[in-house]
């Protein structure tokens, strides 16, 4: 049993010390992953990797979270979920009136461009479509793209082999395609 699996064991049985124990030993690979998906996102971004990284850990492992987590591949499939999620909130906040979501500035070269926000909500929306249908590559696409794993990384998270982890992979992202050009 890793470190990362018995801290997060120590958490469910309610230890107060265990949440500042496990920070450090995962701390490193959160801040890769939020950055490599900030890295995707459009320059201007207001929202930092660290942001990230310290949002998506309250979520999971804040004082009023009644979560437990088996291991450690679980533990990084539920840090992935809440990246998804805060990006996901950002980009709904942003389209708010209140925050000029009706105004549309843009340089003339950028014009015919579609906005990286507007791609993400409806990556969101045909990937929830997607996660009714078959949870399964829903998961396998949340691990690949939102939380930067690598086709063999995200098989062993899901305990499938790298084959079947390709062959899920190509059908998912032909699936979302097909889905975000019709709506």
């Amino acid at each position: 049993m890793s470190d990362v699996t018995c801290i997060l064991a120590a958490i469910d049985n309610g230890d107060p010390q265990a949440g500042e124990q496990l920070l450090p030993l995962v701390y490193d690979e959160l801040r890769k992953l939020a950055a490599q998906k900030l890295a995707q996102e459009k320059p201007g971004q207001t929202l930092q990797a660290t942001a990230l990284v310290h949002e998506a850990y309250l979520r999971l492992v804040g004082p009023d979270q009644s979560r437990s987590y088996k291991d450690r591949n679980h533990f990084f499939v539920a840090a992935a979920t809440a990246m998804r999620r805060i990006l996901i909130d950002n980009a709904r906040r942003k389209q708010t009136r209140k925050r000029g979501g009706e105004v549309q500035r843009q340089p003339l070269e950028e014009a015919a461009a579609p906005e990286p926000d507007e791609d993400l909500l409806a990556l969101h929306q045909a990937l929830k479509k997607l996660a009714t249908t078959d949870p399964a590559k829903a998961q396998l696409v949340e691990l690949r793209y939102f939380a930067g794993l690598t086709g063999d990384q995200a098989a062993q998270v899901l305990g499938i082999s790298p084959t079947t982890a390709d062959r899920h992979w190509a059908y998912a992202r032909a699936w979302l395609q097909a889905e975000i050009r019709g709506s």
